[in-house]
């Protein structure tokens, strides 16, 4: 590296006009290195299609079971109380040997804890109840 003092004649007032581009080599070095460091990490390699956020009107058949969870976790077939899960676990059997297997529509209470839900869904696995829909309300418009 080299230096430019100016020459001894000049007085100690003289201006440099040389520009010293070594910081900015050095700050576009540094920046070079770290775009380089984290371009592969940010990029993934593997391709997969990921499902898209869409509102799907569903329309309401007679054969389709409704279950409903309200704000105490109490679970409702239709709008009859089920005491346990092993009662709605056998009503859930009666209807799944139906052709076509009719489809469990489950409306939960926002306010609900997730148990009475859960136990919907468990009862659905041990009845062999393929479909399974979550009823809910769209969002207020301009909301």
């Amino acid at each position: 590296m080299s230096m430019s003092v100016g020459s001894a004649s000049d007085g100690e007032d003289a201006v440099m006009s040389a520009i010293n581009t070594t910081p900015l080599v050095d700050v576009m070095l540094v920046l070079l290195i770290i775009f380089l460091i984290t371009i592969p990490v940010v990029t993934t390699s593997i391709k997969v299609s990921l499902p898209k956020e869409r509102v799907e009107v569903r329309e309401t058949k007679p054969e389709n079971v409704i279950i409903s969870v309200d704000a105490n976790s109490n679970v409702y077939w239709y709008d009859q109380r089920v005491q346990n899960v092993e009662v709605l676990v056998e009503k859930l059997k009666k209807v799944s040997h139906l052709k076509p297997q009719p489809e469990v529509q489950i409306r939960g209470d926002m306010t609900a804890r997730y148990e009475g839900v859960g136990k919907i869904l468990l009862a659905c696995q041990r009845a062999g109840i393929v479909k399974v829909a979550f009823i809910t309300e769209p969002p207020p418009l301009g909301g």
